[in-house]
């Protein structure tokens, strides 16, 4: 069936244009064409996507890796514009992931609304950079854990690692098998970065938070970050993992297209709760920021809706901008760009309508409307 929408403002990951007729049919984007009809106020623009995804709705992963968690997930940060996701498990046990892994795969086999594939935030982490990560559930890489990487029924894997405690050999294993190695949580060296970089990682987890800092002497993993060329790097832009500023100059010095907006959100996201248990223990929420009962940053309560508004208002980055930093670069980062991340002829009918505010008014995905 074909179905057709007339909007004041369209962005289709490259330019912003007015007055527009955008058509689509089976999922996909058929035709954009100037519109000849009265159009609805708004801006049309390529769905969220975002790579980090620990919980929401009330949910968290690791306390219920279902297929019923994945879909409590997806409908919570749906409301926010987020039309594509990687269901994010942090560090875990062995059983945990494999139980992840089955759910994903399933998801997707039951085309659950947004999943791409899932994040696996660990195992494979830096103790002094462990951030709110178990210490007991941190550990090398083995072939049980190798196997749940490399399972070819996952959609888009994310791997997050410390390349001083895995080996390149293993890196590349990972990145031959389709994986999309990332690193961070981690206390290495520049040189250790930059040869993890050279046997196929791509990507860098949450900049600046759980990393070796940039130093006059020691470039560390963030130096190592800003100054590579190929690579990406995702950024938690809520004012409390990183300075405004901090982050203005990261998207100054990276190579443009290659910052990415995440949320690192936690259960809260789309609730009123103010807190939730983790493990053991206890996650609390202060306004719009978690906390660990032993003081760490704990994830986020961060959606992507906030996340490209803070990028307008608080780092003057243009709209336009901050939308591909928001869909565009996570679809390429993932090799999704022919199909997410732009709105033309043969890709996805994953878009959102926005206000003028840039709050989400309509979000759809594979051309249904979810919210």
């Amino acid at each position: 069936m074909l179905n057709s929408i007339n909007i004041a403002k369209f962005f289709d990951g490259q330019t912003l244009r007015e007055n527009v007729s955008v058509s689509f049919a089976d999922g996909k984007i058929v035709g954009v064409e100037n519109a000849k009809a009265g159009v609805e106020s708004g801006i049309m623009a390529p769905g969220y996507i975002d790579v980090q995804v620990n919980g929401g709705g009330g949910a968290l992963f690791n306390s219920a890796p279902t297929v019923e968690t994945i879909n409590t997930i997806g409908l919570a940060h749906a409301k926010f514009g987020t039309t594509g996701f990687l269901p994010t498990l942090i560090t875990d046990k062995v059983d945990v992931m494999q139980l992840a892994a089955d759910a994903v795969s399933e998801a997707l086999k039951q085309q659950t609304p947004g999943v791409l594939g899932v994040h696996f935030e660990g195992p494979h982490l830096s103790i002094p950079k462990k951030g709110v990560h178990s210490p007991e559930f941190i550990r090398g890489i083995t072939a049980d854990e190798m196997a749940v990487f490399t399972r070819q029924d996952l959609g888009k894997v994310v791997v997050t690692l410390a390349p001083e405690n895995v080996s390149t050999d293993d890196i590349k294993t990972l990145v031959a098998a389709g994986v999309h190695v990332c690193l961070g949580h981690s206390n290495s060296d520049y040189d250790t970065v930059v040869k993890a970089l050279a046997a196929g990682a791509t990507g860098f987890t949450h900049l600046f938070n759980a990393m070796s800092a940039f130093e006059s002497r020691a470039p560390g993993m963030v130096g190592a970050a800003l100054l590579d060329e190929n690579s990406w790097c995702g950024i938690i832009i809520d004012g409390h993992h990183v300075h405004f500023d901090t982050a203005r100059l990261a998207i100054k010095a990276k190579t443009s297209g290659k910052m990415i907006l995440v949320t690192d959100a936690m259960p809260p996201v789309g609730t009123d709760d103010d807190s939730f248990p983790f493990f053991d223990s206890k996650i609390i929420r202060t306004g719009d920021r978690l906390n660990a009962l032993t003081g760490e940053l704990a994830g986020s309560c961060l959606d992507m809706a906030g996340a490209v508004k803070n990028t307008v208002e608080h780092l003057q980055v243009e709209l336009t901008e901050a939308l591909r930093m928001a869909s565009t670069y996570p679809a390429a980062f993932l090799a999704l760009e022919n199909q997410k991340g732009r709105l033309q002829p043969g890709a996805c009918a994953d878009f959102i309508i926005l206000n003028d505010d840039l709050n989400v008014q309509q979000t759809w995905i594979a051309g249904q409307k979810i919210i």
